[in-house]
């Protein structure tokens, strides 16, 4: 498994949730990251859940002072709808967990993005685990800090099909304009969409193991696995948001095909979905219609097959790991 000989740098914007903690976990505990800031939205939960929620995990992970802001509390255009029917009425599987003695930055959370990037000496690879609103308003506000980004590698969208609606998956059909945004600035981009979200598992006899470690960090794994799997039945339970920054880590993990990629704004039934131009040439652009509506289609690496094996054990391995250093 190949990965990075340096610390890669790295911001996680999050609406945790519980893959997104499993994601948090799996960014502390890693020594191929360096895990600059975490920037929260609401999504899988209100904002300021999403806020509590961060600093618990990262409570649990060991982390150093890893700076935390909260940013925005709806998407662009539409009201703030959440996914606790899936993550539980705190995000968290309702495990009952205390709160966290850290505090947020008084800042918003595009701000943080802001100093974080600026701050750097290198460039700095943003992971969206989330709706992507503050990346677009960061987008939006600080245009010329594209050139700080080295990559956006997101958890969103589908090749296939969604989740949220039969067409749209969850973080993309939140904010489509958000998404649309993000997606059409020509930042390198990879999407960790649904064709391969599932793909990565762990099995009940090891969430059990986990559940019962003597660390924090693994124990909370455990945890919130066997919540999804009490929650949805079945033998094993999805990573999630996790196998995005398993990627960061060991990008060979994936097989990504380059493709144009559009979000549907309008569509009744599709809004939100991503639109994901298989096509093996450009086609008759001259009498294409969607060369005449929206945002322009920009190539970006689509994910579509994980190993998923290896993912597994990357992220069983780091969150074995201990407290992070």
């Amino acid at each position: 498994m190949s990965v990075p000989q340096r610390p890669v740098p790295v911001v996680l914007d999050v609406d945790t949730g519980v893959d997104d903690a499993l994601a948090l976990l799996l960014a502390v505990r890693s020594p191929a990251l360096d895990l600059r800031a975490v920037t929260c939205v609401a999504g899988n939960a209100p904002v300021e859940q999403v806020v509590r929620n961060t600093l618990v995990v990262l409570d649990a992970a060991g982390a150093g002072d890893v700076p935390v802001a909260c940013g925005s509390q709806r998407p662009l255009l539409e009201p703030a709808r959440d996914a606790r029917h899936v993550h539980g009425e705190d995000g968290m599987g309702d495990l009952g967990l205390p709160g966290s003695t850290r505090r947020p930055r008084a800042v918003h959370a595009v701000e943080l993005l802001r100093a974080t990037l600026e701050a750097a000496e290198e460039l700095v690879t943003v992971v969206p685990l989330a709706p992507l609103t503050n990346i677009a308003l960061l987008l939006r506000t600080y245009p010329h800090l594209s050139d700080r980004i080295a990559r956006i590698v997101f958890m969103g969208g589908a090749a296939a099909v969604g989740n949220a609606t039969a067409a749209a998956e969850f973080n993309v059909w939140h904010d489509p304009e958000a998404a649309a945004i993000v997606l059409s600035s020509g930042v390198p981009t990879t999407m960790y969409g649904l064709d391969v979200f599932y793909d990565v598992t762990v099995d009940a006899a090891t969430a059990e193991e986990l559940a019962t470690s003597d660390d924090a960090g693994a124990r909370l794994a455990g945890l919130l696995i066997g919540h999804q799997l009490a929650r949805f039945g079945g033998t094993a339970s999805t990573i999630g948001d996790a196998g995005a920054v398993a990627a960061v880590i060991a990008p060979d993990l994936l097989t990504t095909v380059r493709h144009p990629v559009r979000v549907e704004l309008a569509g009744t039934w599709t809004r939100g979905q991503t639109v994901v131009d298989r096509r093996g040439r450009a086609g008759d652009l001259e009498h294409d219609p969607h060369r005449l509506h929206g945002l322009p289609a920009v190539p970006i690496d689509v994910a579509l097959a994980i190993d998923a094996p290896r993912a597994r054990r990357l992220f069983l391995d780091t969150v074995r790991r201990g407290s992070a250093p």
